[in-house]
């Protein structure tokens, strides 16, 4: 369409305006027109088409001209759609090629409109249906309704809100953090040194015989097995925004167990390297041999058995299994679920002891978020994760956020660990030119606390760390210091977890004046009111009620930062777990079956295995002979095996 047209279309459509006040017996013309031809909707008052013709007779244009000679062809088959097309758009086409192309256009921004207003009208209607309670104030038949509509939408924010256990994948890698710590270049060099002597191992085999899958927990060896899939993971329920699951055995994983437990019971090391011969990832005998080589001082190797545990447990994971998000349980109930828990706790310990502590801290967090009744004891040393790690921020959200029986600092470990955490916040802030938060309690306030609710604490943090100032050897002559010991079984066994695993950082100069300081203050405060000590005494019997231990389960030695060996003539109860044997002597049960001062039983060597027999030999409990041969043979061993540790 030329713009003349557009113009003369235009102008008449003011004059259709100005016409609107006519007299009734034009309009009633026009409707008699309209009626003549009843084929045609309705149309305005003036047809465009005719203005277009008269328009066109006095213009002396021969373009103009042609166009309406097409026009007049086509005008006949396009009246209707042209004439809806105005009433909606109030925009002219002309019928040549080009004007066809922009009719076009023009019917997908009247389609595009008319979408428009469809969707305003379902923005209407949902926002009828909007929760808010100033919308809904004219419909009180519906208010319950949308209480209940509100409520759930509630939970389903609550659900999807990230969990503050929620885990950082890049940190769970030991090899990231060294490489951070250390530098790129120290870790390779020392990689390159260790693998001189797997290299030959590599030449002999065939290279690339297997792929080996690529895990989040631990970084896989190229020496490993294959994932031979003996366990998998199945699905359970959804309960409470949670998932559980439990790893289930096949039937050649089941008959490995049963050889496990008869070897076990034997206390039959060899008979538990046979089984890893033929069933390279079963859990419990790589834990066993994780066991037996740190006590002979094989700290790398204990490591990497460790390690091969997590990497099939980690195969093993169900497609809907996300432990990373902080909203999967496995619970330690079953029987099936068990390694992991114990593979994990140790794989955080050595993280730590690698000096690898923001690893640790993650790994702590997985097993914190595993099952939700802390089976391990993971409560009380993720504080001390934190501390070492410098997350003191995540740490006092943490005691915030974290829903338990009780609060956190009434935990002996939260109770000093948050005053050490509010220190180095204050610290930040100073350094940071920015104001505290007065909302919160002062590091001094929250370590008079702990000094009140666990007085102690601090004579066993005097001679564990050991704190040599005179000042704390006048603090504990005071009757409110006196006393290390609570006598609540439960309160006194998680304090001294606290102090085993702890204790180090309490060696920083700072921190023990803050220490110092405070409790000079609370021996003041006492003087001046002698009932606020019975005030915090119940608070602790009503904290901590239980006559029972209730976490006799966790081990004091587990928390700890060193490595308990055994003497060689006792290595073969380690085959048995030292919980059961703690629970075999309360039910007066013998553990071991062979007594101390009967011998083991001769062996055999005839038609046997010679690395079978050489790996037999190292093991103290072997006996090949009787007499002064025999014996000698056994001190042998017995050497070789310290030559190992050290």
């Amino acid at each position: 369409m030329s713009s003349r047209l557009f113009k003369k279309v235009v102008k008449e459509q003011e004059q259709q305006q100005r016409q609107r006040h006519e007299t009734e017996e034009e309009e009633e013309q026009l409707k008699d027109n309209e009626s003549e031809s009843p084929d045609s909707g309705p149309r305005s008052s003036i047809n465009p088409f005719d203005l277009l013709n008269d328009e066109d007779d006095h213009d002396d244009d021969p373009d103009q001209e042609t166009e309406v000679a097409d026009e007049s062809l086509v005008r006949d088959e396009d009246k209707k759609e042209l004439s809806t097309l105005l009433k909606t758009s109030n925009i002219v086409l002309t019928s040549n090629h080009k004007s066809k192309k922009k009719k076009k256009k023009r019917n997908k921004e009247a389609s595009a409109s008319s979408t428009d207003k469809v969707e305003r009208s379902l923005d209407a209607a949902l926002d009828s249906l909007s929760l808010d309670v100033s919308s809904s104030s004219h419909q009180p038949s519906s208010a319950k309704v949308k209480l209940e509509n509100a409520k759930v939408h509630n939970n389903i924010a609550r659900q999807h809100t990230p969990s503050v256990l929620q885990i950082d994948p890049k940190y769970l890698n030991v090899e990231n953090e060294l490489r951070r710590i250390f530098g790129s270049k120290v870790v390779k060099s020392f990689e390159r040194s260790h693998q001189t002597g797997s290299s030959r191992q590599v030449r002999g085999g065939r290279r690339g015989s297997h792929h080996i899958r690529k895990t989040i927990l631990v970084s896989p060896s190229d020496l490993w097995s294959r994932w031979d899939g003996s366990f998998s993971m199945e699905f359970l329920e959804t309960r409470d925004g949670y998932s559980y699951f439990r790893y289930v055995h096949s039937p050649a994983y089941t008959l490995a167990q049963s050889s496990f437990e008869v070897a076990q019971a034997n206390h039959d090391l060899n008979s538990v390297a046979n089984i890893l011969m033929h069933h390279p990832y079963h859990l419990d005998s790589l834990i066993t041999m994780a066991d037996y080589f740190k006590f002979v001082g094989e700290h790398q190797t204990a490591a990497d058995a460790v390690a091969k545990c997590l990497y099939g447990l980690e195969c093993a994971w169900h497609p809907m299994f996300t432990p990373l998000q902080g909203n999967c349980q496995l619970k330690f109930s079953h029987e099936t679920n068990k390694p992991l828990f114990k593979t994990l706790f140790t794989h955080m310990i050595n993280m730590d002891r690698r000096g690898c502590h923001r690893s640790a801290l993650e790994a702590c967090k997985l097993l914190l978020s595993l099952d939700s009744d802390d089976p391990m004891g993971a409560m009380f040393c993720i504080d001390y994760f934190a501390l070492r790690a410098g997350e003191y921020a995540w740490l006092e959200k943490f005691s915030e956020e974290y829903k338990s029986d009780n609060s956190l600092w009434l935990f002996p470990n939260f109770s000093y660990s948050l005053s050490v955490c509010r220190f180095y916040l204050e610290r930040e802030e100073t350094s940071q030119d920015s104001y505290p938060d007065s909302a919160k309690a002062t590091s001094t306030d929250l370590m008079k606390q702990a000094l009140m609710l666990h007085p102690s604490v601090l004579k066993k943090l005097v001679a564990k760390v050991p704190l040599k100032d005179q000042a704390f050897t006048n603090i504990l002559k005071h009757t409110y210091f006196r006393s290390d010991e609570t006598r609540i079984p439960s309160l006194d066994h998680l304090i001294s977890i606290y102090v085993e695993r702890s204790y180090i950082i309490w060696r920083l100069p700072d921190l023990q004046k803050l220490l110092r300081d405070t409790a000079q203050f609370v021996i003041e405060t006492l003087e001046d009111n002698k009932s606020e000590a019975k005030d915090w005494a119940c608070v602790r019997e009503e904290s901590f009620s239980s006559e029972k231990n209730e976490y006799g389960h966790l081990l004091v030695h587990d928390f700890s930062d060193a490595v308990s060996t055994l003497p060689p003539d006792n290595l073969q109860n380690f085959v048995v777990d030292p919980r059961m044997m703690g629970e075999a002597e309360q039910n007066g049960i013998q553990a071991n079956p062979l007594d101390v001062g009967q011998a083991p039983p001769q062996r055999d060597v005839a038609n046997r295995n010679v690395l079978a027999v050489l790996f037999e030999s190292m093991l103290p409990w072997a006996n090949y002979g009787d007499g002064g041969e025999g014996r000698g043979g056994d001190e042998d061993n017995q050497n070789f095996g310290n030559g190992q540790g050290n």
